[in-house]
């Protein structure tokens, strides 16, 4: 497990904002992981200030983002609208929100609105659909399973392993068969 904390703090909404996704982008090349927990605070006033706590579990994997932005409207209304077209626009079907914190400001002389949208989420590096495998494909991730059972098909669960590959459980069996077979046959 690992604790980031990034904190970012201008006059600037829109410079605010870049620097908190530039700095997390810096802090999530050097921690590996998945963000478990999220805490995001923002605060408006002369200065705008973001403040975000991550915890990251390092034994899991993910791509690990932040959406930062901002809109202005005539009215909280129309900021807020603004600004839920266009975090829904950065989000895919794959994207997994970890936590959100969306705020509005209006300025004292212009009475100019804001509307502010912090996102963070994890994306799962790659989605493998073990069903649409080839048998080449299929094999490889079978040998590289009994490679760390020692060469024991027993260990494995066979209805459980055809279930999940989408095949028959003779399918797998011959799939052992031969995974078995060639590591005979190269050892020799």
């Amino acid at each position: 497990m690992a604790l980031i904390i990034l904190q970012s703090e201008s006059s600037s909404i829109k410079d605010c904002l870049r620097d908190l996704a530039e700095n997390a982008e810096k802090q999530f090349r050097m921690y590996k992981g998945t963000i478990r927990q999220a805490k995001i605070k923002l605060s408006f006033g002369a200065f705008m200030n973001v403040t975000m706590t991550l915890s990251i579990d390092q034994t899991k994997h993910a791509k690990k983002g932040i959406i930062a932005t901002y809109s202005t409207g005539r009215n909280k209304q129309e900021a807020l609208r603004k600004l839920q077209e266009s975090i829904n626009s950065q989000i895919n079907n794959h994207v997994n929100i970890v936590d959100f914190e969306i705020g509005t400001y209006v300025t004292p002389v212009t009475r100019r609105t804001y509307a502010v949208g912090v996102v963070v989420y994890n994306t799962p590096l790659h989605k493998i659909e073990l069903d649409k495998l080839s048998i080449k494909e299929r094999r490889k991730i079978l040998a590289k399973a009994l490679e760390l059972f020692n060469y024991n098909p027993k260990v494995l669960n066979i209805s459980e392993v055809a279930r999940t590959f989408g095949v028959s459980r003779d399918s797998i069996y011959y799939d052992i068969e031969q995974i078995l077979k060639e590591r005979k046959s190269a050892g020799s």
